[in-house]
């Protein structure tokens, strides 16, 4: 049985690349978030499981404290979400939250639930994200029975990739992200030498693929350890039992 790092393919391609370098891309390019894109077929997932993180992990978030985090807007203060029975949730207006750490290539785990009275449809439902090296994002959405654009769904690489299938459980009840992410390498002058890579196991499931609204951006040369983020999307999105294992 393959390792869970042998899954990984390429991610996050760069809009520059040679065709020649483009790895894992689909038979056809479809237009960012075009509502015409097939819906990645419904798998219904486990029940979830709350586990505690392996003992070389840094905990990120322990049910009790926001102290490993701090605003994404205003480095100097502190995470200013809300912190309730276990969870932190997005306190609309009060922006992004990221690590006071900063990482590179990782394994991290996050759970999260969208509010259990779903509000609005498509993009409007539960809508968060969370940004490896605050640039890279695995989406956070509503996707139960919830349409919208293939590539802006749960678990997708939001703008590049849809997730292979739809593994979202009802809202309300809370949805795990196992994420291995290894981070784009560049060389001394900025010229990248390889684009980053992801795998994305949702509920369980195996979700590759290779992030912008309406836009690919080409790769820019970045420090090789940067905060993850979680956003603010004016949703009382709740994230809990958050922990991330260092891979370099």
């Amino acid at each position: 049985m393959r390792t869970l790092l042998s899954t990984l393919i390429a991610a996050l391609p760069a809009a520059a690349l040679a065709p020649s370098q483009l790895l894992a891309q689909e038979p056809r390019e479809w237009p960012i978030h075009s509502m015409e894109r097939p819906q990645p077929p419904v798998v219904r997932a486990a029940p979830a499981r709350a586990g505690a993180p392996p003992s070389d992990a840094i905990v990120l978030f322990d049910g009790r404290s926001l102290a490993a985090w701090r605003s994404a807007d205003d480095t100097t203060r502190p995470a200013r979400w809300r912190i309730a029975d276990g969870f932190m949730e997005v306190v609309k207006g009060t922006g992004a939250i990221e690590t006071r750490r900063a990482f590179g290539d990782v394994q991290l785990h996050i759970e999260w639930a969208s509010p259990a009275t779903p509000h609005g449809e498509g993009q409007e439902r539960g809508n968060s994200g969370v940004f490896l090296m605050g640039r890279y994002e695995v989406q956070v959405l509503d996707s139960y029975r919830n349409r919208t654009y293939p590539d802006g769904q749960a678990a997708a690489l939001y703008g590049q990739r849809p997730p292979l299938v739809n593994a979202s459980r009802p809202p309300g009840e809370w949805q795990t992200y196992d994420i291995v992410f290894r981070r784009p390498r560049f060389d001394a002058a900025g010229k990248l030498l390889q684009p980053a890579r992801v795998t994305v196991l949702h509920n369980g499931v195996e979700l590759t693929g290779p992030s912008a609204h309406q836009a690919r951006p080409p790769y820019e040369k970045h420090a090789d350890r940067l905060p993850i983020s979680l956003q603010d999307h004016g949703v009382a999105v709740r994230f809990r039992n958050v922990w991330v294992r260092e891979l370099e």
